[in-house]
């Protein structure tokens, strides 16, 4: 397992746009918790990485509308969230169940299913090295 600093800097990077985002508009709003795991240079590809975290939704959080520009896989280890992609259909997803995006998917949905229990999934992310984690889209 390898951790890199570079690395761990851009998962901070993406919880400080979420949390940020959601500061503009709400300020009493609790958010969301990243934690760092793995990350690792992909074998074969000396250009990408892979990373490896939780991200731990409080009740009642979704964040903003985005997208990686990666192949992002998600796994739900406790609770309830719901994910949709532009185009895609609605999903609703508890422990053991996964949802993909891929590197053109717009996230349009990502929120906690429940407004009263926290929900906790882990990110399986193959992206290019040094390019943004998470890209707004308005």
């Amino acid at each position: 397992m390898q951790t890199n600093m570079a690395s761990v800097k851009r998962i901070l990077q993406l919880a400080f746009f979420v949390a940020s985002t959601l500061t503009l508009t709400s300020p009493l709003t609790a958010q969301e918790t990243i934690t760092p795991i793995m990350t690792h240079a992909l074998a074969g590809d000396p250009g990408s990485e892979v990373l490896m975290y939780t991200v731990d939704f409080p009740p009642d959080f979704s964040s903003p509308i985005h997208r990686h520009d990666a192949q992002v896989s998600v796994y739900v280890l406790e609770g309830s969230v719901v994910m949709q992609v532009k185009g895609g259909k609605e999903l609703t997803l508890g422990p053991g169940q996964s949802f993909y995006e891929n590197p053109n998917d717009i996230h349009v949905v990502s929120r906690n299913a429940s407004s009263s229990k926290p929900a906790k999934f882990l990110v399986f992310l193959i992206h290019k090295k040094d390019t943004p984690l998470v890209i707004p889209v308005k």
